[in-house]
């Protein structure tokens, strides 16, 4: 892989298909199918299942429910205050979740709950980085960018494995 290449695979998953995009420092993008990212393949980018072999292997663990924890090389593109966002959700622990507010206060500005939901709303990297562990205030589920019954599984799947039920 070169430095300006995206490579990408389309990974079949109980969530639908994901697109998934990397370049050489590290994955950039996991799309859901029908939402935005995820329609022909921009100009340029490269089919490369092999350059993808990291990232589809570690999801298809998480959707067997056998990972727990990603370590993958990332490379999201956002702002300073969105990546600080996007590293305070990959330290959300499996099978739990929060509020915005809660994750505003976490990165240092508890009145940011509405820039926090922005930022988390543009996640490039969903799943891996776990935007759907952020719920309202009031224990609702709220938006997420691969729609709501997306997760809502992910986070049954999570709640089943976090008590050691595969078959719940």
């Amino acid at each position: 892989m070169n430095d300006t290449t995206i490579h990408y695979v389309d990974l079949p998953s109980p969530c639908g298909v994901l697109r998934l995009s990397a370049d050489a420092h590290g994955l950039r993008g996991i799309h859901f199918e029908g939402r935005r990212g995820h329609g022909p393949a921009p100009a340029g980018w490269v089919l490369d299942p092999e350059a993808l072999a990291f990232a589809r292997e570690a999801l298809e663990e998480y959707f067997a429910g056998k990972r727990t924890a990603f370590e993958l090389p990332l490379n999201p593109r956002g702002t300073p205050f969105q990546l600080a966002v996007w590293r305070e959700l990959s330290c959300i622990p499996y099978g739990e979740t929060i509020s915005y507010g809660e994750l505003a206060r976490r990165v240092g500005d508890p009145g940011a709950a509405r820039a926090v939901g922005a930022a988390n709303g543009a996640n490039p990297l969903p799943i891996v980085v776990p935007c759907h562990r952020v719920i309202g205030a009031n224990g609702n589920l709220t938006g997420f960018g691969g729609g709501l019954p997306n997760k809502r599984w992910l986070l049954a799947l999570e709640a089943r494995v976090a008590r050691g039920d595969l078959f719940g």
